[in-house]
């Protein structure tokens, strides 16, 4: 079936490089790009076409690390560093989700507003209760969201919500053999370093090489943190080196943080294919520090973004592109490195993330849609007229939810 949409068409293919057609035409053929036309063809002149007017139809956002079993405590704890964080609020939240009617509701709530934040993409951490972890899977399938999450690895240092090794793997296996959907796949996931003993961080790392799973944890995101491990792994000169001694350090490997990662750290990253993943508001908001963004770029590491609730305060990824923006501008002060420009942070929030779900270079043909149409319009009254790249950086700015007219994920319109 041939779908026409008309709107403001704004996309950012590469790193800084921002494309826009005035009103012109996106075509879909059964959910996939055709082209995107200043003029529509011939050929497709009698089919209906969806007119947005004079909205923006921009690529929808990707959130490639967050927490959902922490959604209840969004706003919580802000006061606190990490690892007291953790302890304070984080594993007693947690805990709660063996409670298969509390993690409906929760994520249910949380399924519908990622949609309606315009997120159709994301990599998640579940808690480590595998039936919740499932009901967590099926409420994102729902709703239209695409991605991978994982059932969260922890048995020691853990708090009410740890687990014994044997439980971890046991478990493990059984949410393996469970995962059925067509659009949310399953990622391994060790919390983080202090949190896996070793025995269990082996197990993981054989699964991950036999089944050729995607990996997803934390690295060098806060400087007691590193100090903590490197008392647990005395042989390993450097955090990364935690991982690469099992098998997670591999092509794929989702990496959130990496403030503290220096050259050597980011030199193994891009060697091995591993992704950073930066979430700006959350480093601030532990104080933890500013991810040397431009720095990993520089080094050929692939950067996407994510919001970190609960340690991020706004689910809106938006939100997060400009938090990532004003970071970069405290990281210029203090080093001197170019800050991130409004459509290298937009590529960061959203075309880099597609990409790393096998997406290709904006609205490149060939893809499944994934688009957010914002109706800018809403937005206060500019005192001149803007040109669309001005209306661009407004919207990124500015948008609500209420802003988002509609959302479309894998071809299919889910708002």
């Amino acid at each position: 079936m041939t779908t026409i949409l008309r709107a403001n068409l704004i996309h950012t293919p590469a790193l800084g490089r921002l494309e826009t057609i005035p009103r012109g035409y996106l075509v879909l053929e059964d959910g996939v790009i055709r082209g995107l036309y200043e003029a529509l063809p011939e050929e497709w002149a009698a089919c209906p076409v969806t007119d947005y007017g004079e909205a923006l139809l921009m690529p929808s956002f990707a959130d490639l690390h967050l927490h959902a079993p922490q959604y209840p405590m969004l706003g919580m704890g802000m006061d606190l560093p990490l690892l007291d964080w953790l302890d304070a609020y984080t594993f007693r939240t947690e805990a709660r989700f063996a409670d298969l009617n509390y993690a409906r509701r929760v994520y249910r709530r949380l399924a519908g507003e990622l949609i309606a934040w315009g997120t159709t993409r994301v990599a998640v951490f579940s808690s480590r209760h595998t039936d919740a972890t499932l009901v967590l899977m099926e409420e994102l399938e729902r709703a239209g969201v695409t991605g991978y999450v994982g059932k969260v690895n922890m048995d020691r240092n853990s708090g009410p919500a740890q687990e014994t090794t044997a439980q971890s793997v046991d478990e493990t296996l059984r949410w393996l053999e469970a995962c059925r959907f067509a659009h949310v796949k399953p990622i391994l996931t060790p919390r983080f370093t202090p949190s896996c003993t070793d025995a269990l961080m082996a197990e993981l790392g054989r699964l991950a090489q036999e089944r050729d799973l995607p990996v997803q944890s934390h690295l060098s995101e806060n400087t007691g943190e590193m100090a903590w491990v490197r008392e647990l792994h005395p042989d390993c000169s450097q955090y990364w080196e935690t991982y690469g001694k099992y098998g997670l350090w591999k092509a794929g490997t989702l990496m959130a943080h990496c403030v503290h990662s220096d050259g050597r750290e980011q030199a193994a990253m891009a060697e091995a294919g591993v992704w950073a993943v930066h979430c700006a508001a959350s480093n601030v908001n532990l104080c933890s520090g500013t991810a040397p963004v431009r720095e990993l770029l520089d080094r050929g590491v692939r950067v996407a973004l994510g919001s970190d609730i609960a340690g991020g305060d706004q689910l809106s990824m938006s939100r997060a592109v400009t938090m990532a923006i004003r970071a970069s501008k405290q990281k210029q002060m203090e080093t001197g490195a170019p800050f991130l420009t409004v459509p290298e942070a937009y590529y960061l929030g959203s075309t880099a993330g597609h990409q790393y779900f096998g997406g290709g270079a904006g609205f490149q043909p060939g893809d499944r849609l994934h688009a957010i149409v914002v109706d800018d319009a809403a937005l206060p009254e500019p005192a001149r007229e803007l040109c669309l790249s001005e209306r661009f950086e407004r919207a990124v700015y500015l948008m609500e939810k209420e802003h988002i007219r509609a959302v479309y994920s894998e071809g299919r319109q889910v708002k």
